[in-house]
């Protein structure tokens, strides 16, 4: 609960910030700083539930919010991932326009979001916690007035947001209809030889409305141009730390409350993901521009966290908590090297290796990441969550059909390094990559190797 007041109490900051000065370098200052507290407060909350071993988790709100250990660690592995966001692509952020304090406030309004629905536990926190975490996100996809583009991603991610959350308030009607409570416990008492049908569309809304917000095709149809559109230090945001943070609330509503209820969902959930991830592989191939490219590589990463909701298992909450930190890192660490370069199709790329060396090869580490090559937090995610696949045992198809996809994935990802180091051409940088670029990446491409090494640091406690 701490965080969740630390987080507005930073928004709040950063917003008069805003008003009180123009001085982009000085907001840019202070928000890392506060950002650097944030961390430091769930650090605490960590600590303080640690030594709180044997205690049941704390309830909030009226039993809406349960903080138990998960929704603590997950939140602080998220902030952690929020600090790195900000030391790397921070300076990028202010030269997205004038309201750069506001920029920063709207992130942090997201942070609380998360926190909701990393601990929920009543399904009106869910929907607050989605609310708060979208509607920043629509004034972020829009913050660049200068272009064209990003109004309309703005526009799209508004009606296509406002469209699937009448879908999720839809299905918690139908549940609430079924069951008389909005907490997620009490839809336990839903009984699979007997299943109201009403409980049943309830279920189906939920999926399709949720399967929206984390970019699930066929309900992914807005995240190409939205990802595309928008400023591209927001877009790394949008599509690492925001979708984790959805996919967690996914994970806990349908592993807490219709666990006992598989032979009604799974099968629907792992034609989602079949089909998640063939679109997300094969729509990317033929991408010419690298961030759509990245763009459509995050809808066929949504595929492979979408069996962390199918294991119905320990397996699947450690799959999602690596995947989700191991995602984000390297997809971040890419938008940084990314937004540096003039040209975003994969020719801007040519000749990188020779001009600058350094970050050729931490591009390499963060694209063998995604691709999920061994020795990187990438490969380690994807193996814990078809783990839990398998040891669920019932979508082995599925686990076949992943690992294709995820050989096909690795074509795509692989024409961004053979430009860097086999095609001549000058590559072009918007500016010199400076020696403080070069720290920041590297610690980066650091934690994506650590993660695949020692995978156990975000798993023991």
């Amino acid at each position: 609960m701490k965080a969740i007041i630390a987080a507005t109490i930073i928004g709040v900051i950063m917003m008069f910030a805003s008003i009180l000065s123009n001085n982009k370098s000085g907001i840019v200052s202070l928000a890392t700083v506060l950002f650097f507290f944030l961390f430091g407060i769930n650090i605490w909350e960590v600590y303080e539930s640690i030594n709180a071993t044997g205690v049941a988790a704390p309830a909030y709100l009226n039993n809406m919010m349960s903080l138990d250990s998960f929704a603590i660690w997950f939140s602080m592995l998220m902030s952690g991932c929020a600090l790195l966001y900000i030391l790397l692509l921070g300076k990028e952020i202010a030269k997205v326009g004038k309201h750069v304090g506001e920029y920063f406030a709207l992130i942090a309004f997201i942070m609380v979001g998360i926190y909701l629905l990393a601990g929920y536990s009543n399904m009106l926190m869910l929907f607050i916690g989605i609310e708060i975490l979208s509607i920043p996100q629509y004034i972020l996809a829009g913050s660049d007035k200068r272009n064209l583009k990003s109004t309309e991603a703005s526009l799209k991610y508004f009606l296509m947001g406002s469209f699937s959350t009448g879908i999720l308030l839809m299905g918690i009607a139908m549940l609430y209809g079924a069951t008389g409570s909005f907490d997620i416990i009490n839809f336990r008492m839903l009984q699979t030889d007997a299943l109201n049908p009403l409980a049943l569309s309830g279920i189906l809304f939920l999926i399709i409305g949720l399967g929206f917000k984390v970019s699930a095709a066929p309900m992914h149809m807005w995240t190409p141009d939205v990802y595309d559109g928008s400023p591209t230090p927001f877009t790394a945001f949008m599509s690492t730390i925001v979708k984790a943070g959805v996919f967690v609330a996914f994970l806990r509503l349908f592993h807490a409350s219709f666990g006992n209820l598989t032979n009604h969902w799974m099968m629907i959930v792992a034609v989602i993901t079949a089909t998640t991830l063939f679109i997300g592989n094969i729509t990317a191939v033929f991408q010419q521009s690298v961030k759509r490219m990245l763009a459509y590589s995050s809808i066929a990463q949504a595929g492979f966290m979408l069996f962390a909701i199918l294991s119905v298992n320990a397996t699947a909450w450690q799959g999602i908590v690596i995947y989700a930190v191991a995602y984000s890192v390297a997809t971040i660490g890419m938008f940084a090297v990314l937004i540096k370069l003039k040209d975003y199709t994969y020719d801007g790329f040519n000749g990188l290796a020779k001009k600058e060396p350094a970050l050729a090869f931490f591009t390499t580490i963060f694209l063998m990441s995604l691709a999920g090559i061994p020795l990187t937090g990438g490969f380690m995610a994807k193996y814990f969550v078809l783990l839990a696949a398998v040891q669920q045992g019932q979508v082995m198809w599925l686990v076949i059909f992943a690992l294709i996809m995820a050989a096909v994935s690795v074509y795509y990802y692989f024409k961004v390094i053979i430009a860097m180091y086999f095609k001549t051409g000058e590559a072009e940088l918007n500016h010199e990559v400076t020696g403080y670029d070069k720290l920041m990446l590297g610690i980066t491409c650091l934690l994506v190797i650590l993660i695949g090494l020692m995978p156990q640091l975000l798993l023991n406690l």
